[in-house]
């Protein structure tokens, strides 16, 4: 009676986590390409000045995590904070291409880009490190770059087209690969600090992650005269529905990180995949019927293709975990 007790406590965890993460992210991709295609104003001027939103969530993020270690940390010897410099410059640059995209392709066709992460993995394996992949990891990839390409080269419906403020698909997309290039480097980053420092929570990560974002986008955002950053400002207090999109936007990012990190030290990173990789899907639907971003049957084929090619890799992890849990057991 215990443990079927336990077990139900396990589910009732994993499903609040499920909903706190879609809840989280969906929103926040709705408020994000509110803040990007919205006209403020009875001049109707778009908000052109998009990296703000990642120093916005640099400093919100940096003070929750900050607040989170001193409340729930039982100290220990992590990461020190400045061994993230490295990872926050490519950490800092990528996601500001990723917003910066969305002036040139629709939040679907950014979301569908972003989830080819496997593809520059698995070139960047196989051409610097001679690693060989198995056929369904190709499989995989095949369908992925199949449905992004598919997608890339339907044609855009003109309500959509008429939403974002250059529209330019070649540019959109080359900003997205290069951020997923730039996230490559900053996951790999990460894991060998984590792997120097066993003892560096997930607090310590998202604190020093935010500590060099913050400084390194405040010398972007206020570093001269007439930096962007003050256009941003005076954006937000001409218009302060805008700054209360922003501050919405950083508290869901803040809130989708703490059920992330609690579903993978619970329930392991490959449930994470799993949730965040449906929360894309679910994402594209939503953006689709509240944001006005109509997709053609081609482009619903194109994400099928995609996100069928994304569920087989984790039915694949998800059965080299459990073959590898075999093993130990038998030993």
């Amino acid at each position: 009676m215990e443990s079927h007790g336990a077990g139900l406590r396990r589910v009732l965890l994993l499903s609040v986590c499920v909903v706190g993460i879609w809840s989280a992210y969906i929103y926040q991709g709705v408020l994000q390409e509110t803040v990007s295609t919205k006209r403020f104003g009875p001049e109707k001027k778009r908000f052109e000045h998009l990296a703000f939103l990642n120093l916005a969530q640099n400093v919100f993020c940096l003070n929750w995590s900050f607040i989170m270690i001193k409340i729930w940390s039982n100290g220990g010897d992590g990461a020190p904070w400045w061994s993230y410099w490295s990872a926050g410059i490519t950490n800092t640059i990528g996601p500001a291409m990723g917003i910066e995209a969305l002036k040139y392709i629709s939040y679907p066709a950014q979301v569908l880009a972003k989830s080819s992460k496997m593809i520059p993995v698995m070139l960047m394996g196989t051409l610097v490190y001679g690693i060989r992949y198995t056929f369904p990891e190709y499989l995989c990839t095949l369908l992925v770059a199949g449905g992004v390409s598919m997608f890339a080269l339907s044609k855009t419906s003109s309500k959509t087209i008429s939403k974002l403020a250059h529209p330019n698909a070649p540019l959109g997309y080359g900003l997205c690969f290069l951020n997923l290039a730039f996230d490559g480097f900053t996951n790999a980053t990460q894991d060998s600090i984590t792997a120097r420092y066993p003892k560096t929570s997930a607090w310590n990560i998202m604190l020093g992650m935010n500590i060099w974002g913050t400084i390194y986008n405040m010398i972007f955002m206020f570093g001269w005269p007439n930096a962007i950053g003050f256009e941003a400002i005076q954006f937000c207090k001409q218009h302060p529905e805008v700054a209360w999109d922003i501050f919405l936007y950083c508290l869901c990012g803040a809130i989708g990180q703490n059920f992330i990190f609690l579903t993978i030290s619970r329930f392991g990173s490959l449930t994470n995949t799993t949730i965040t990789t449906t929360r894309k899907f679910v994402s594209i639907v939503v953006s689709s019927l509240l944001s006005g971003n109509p997709l053609s049957y081609k482009q619903w084929g194109s994400v099928v293709m995609v996100f069928s090619g994304l569920s087989y890799q984790i039915y694949l992890k998800w059965r080299k975990l459990q073959r590898m849990q075999r093993k130990k057991k038998a030993m």
